[in-house]
């Protein structure tokens, strides 16, 4: 049975739930673009691969459960974009120079200072040989990790947010979970927590600042 616990501004103890790719990390879509250009593929032959190309939806999507590591998708995803692309961490390639969403990171290391528990629920794209996680250093800032490829479920499973509920520890009336995918939020807030949309950096962090008492570092 859970118990309320105060943090350190008096409040009671909050859970804070963040997604990774597009809340963690600005937005990839214009890096993914630049990225094709440069592999001299069409600006969106990424995103079409991906999500428009039944072989390359079926891929990503084992991928995302751990069905297939990242090598395998590596290679068959290339092969799919064009006979040129080099399969060689191809992941790691077309992520590298996205970056990190410094605000949020702020935000969370407020939020874990102040005494709250946070978690990094991810639908993940690879882990071996390109971590995204540790490639922007976010690993550490969170207490619990539910990454898909680790547990075998994805967002917007239900399971998968009852599993991070329960790692964390925080009843999920008092917990906020974060995804810029507005698919994503309802079966969270069907479990009874808050979610935030985060379509613009800023805006997410000031909600998030008002919800859980705490203020995002200035950051330069």
């Amino acid at each position: 049975m859970s118990h309320n616990r105060e943090v350190a501004s008096g409040r009671e103890e909050r859970g804070l739930i963040l997604d990774f790719a597009g809340v963690l990390t600005a937005s990839p879509v214009d890096v993914h673009r630049a990225w094709c250009i440069s592999e001299g593929l069409a600006p969106g032959a990424w995103r079409s691969t991906l999500n428009d190309h039944p072989e390359g939806r079926r891929l990503y999507t084992a991928l995302e459960i751990g069905e297939i590591g990242q090598t395998e998708w590596n290679q068959g995803t290339a092969a799919l974009l064009g006979k040129h692309v080099d399969p060689v961490n191809l992941m790691g390639r077309a992520w590298a120079e996205v970056p990190v969403s410094r605000r949020m990171v702020a935000l969370a290391r407020s939020a874990r200072a102040a005494g709250h528990r946070l978690a990094l629920l991810s639908n993940s794209f690879g882990l071996d040989p390109f971590n995204p996680y540790e490639h922007v250093g976010i690993w550490d800032l969170f207490d619990v990790h539910v990454v898909s490829e680790l547990v075998g479920l994805a967002k917007p499973d239900p399971s998968i947010y009852q599993l991070a509920l329960d790692l964390i520890g925080v009843p999920a009336e008092r917990c906020v979970f974060v995804d810029d995918h507005a698919i994503n939020l309802p079966p969270a807030a069907e479990l009874g927590i808050t979610t935030v949309h985060a379509t613009d950096e800023d805006t997410a962090v000031t909600e998030l600042e008002a919800l859980l008492g705490v203020t995002a570092a200035s950051v330069t």
